[in-house]
């Protein structure tokens, strides 16, 4: 039987981890759209990692508690593998489904990078905001559906050469990908290496300038996917498959 899952938020749960309460959209989700009743079994998990089975105690319009009667494995196993994706931000849908399919496969961090070719800007500190709320909502709704007990981190927008000088000194392993002039991922990662923490960067439908990439190449490896010209948002998808099956648990 396939899990009926909601997040609660780690706070919530009570200390001694016997009950939590669901939040007013999950339990409006719990009442109106899978129409479940009390004493129904359901699962819920904290976002970091924990996941607990339990039934239904009470159910109201707007919150529910339930009640725990023990701590389970999630149905996903997290990924061995530490994996920050810098995606160039894309135009209306695009992002949303590169965020929900980068939570699908593992990926621990997604960072929206503002490029000189990037074909979104932002207005302001509100819009960057909205952006957010929405990206984890489809965290959360992706992360539910595949069974992952961890939800993956959505950073603020950040432009290219600031999210270089950062992730410089926080990665074992940093590649860029780009269209053109560079090396192949077998060629500039040794076979036996097996790095935990692996930072990958994603241009725009643009591509990347010449500045940038002469940028990056001091202290990043510049990859090319050879055989395929893909979009934006499938190269982000199909990378941090190959560097999943690579490096972390996709086998």
């Amino acid at each position: 039987m396939t899990r009926r899952r909601f997040y609660a938020d780690p706070d919530l749960f009570a200390a001694d981890r016997t009950s939590v309460p669901l939040s007013a959209d999950e339990s409006q989700h719990l009442r109106n759209v899978l129409r479940l009743m009390i004493g129904d079994e359901v699962y819920v998990f904290d976002g970091q990692g924990r996941e607990f089975r339990g039934h239904i105690e009470s159910l109201n319009r707007d919150a529910t508690k339930i009640l725990i009667a023990e701590e389970v494995a999630p149905s996903a196993t997290e990924s061995t593998l530490n994996l920050t994706m810098a995606v160039a931000m894309l135009k209306g849908e695009k992002f949303d489904l590169v965020v929900q399919k980068l939570a699908e496969l593992g990926v621990t961090c997604v960072v929206p990078l503002i490029s000189a070719r990037a074909d979104v800007r932002l207005r302001n500190d509100d819009d960057a905001e909205r952006n957010l709320i929405r990206w984890r909502r489809i965290v959360l709704e992706a992360s539910k559906q595949c069974g992952r007990a961890q939800l993956m981190t959505i950073e603020s927008p950040v432009s290219f050469t600031d999210f270089l000088a950062r992730a410089q000194l926080e990665a074992e392993l940093r590649i860029v990908f780009a269209e053109n002039d560079g090396g192949q991922l077998t060629n500039v990662v040794d076979d036996n290496a097996k790095p935990g923490r692996v930072t990958c960067v994603i241009g725009p439908e643009g591509g990347w300038t010449d500045d940038e990439i002469d940028h990056a190449r001091v202290d990043w490896q510049i990859v090319t996917l050879r055989g395929r010209i893909m979009r934006a948002e499938t190269a982000a998808i199909a990378c941090a498959a190959i560097l999943q099956h690579r490096f972390g648990d996709l086998s």
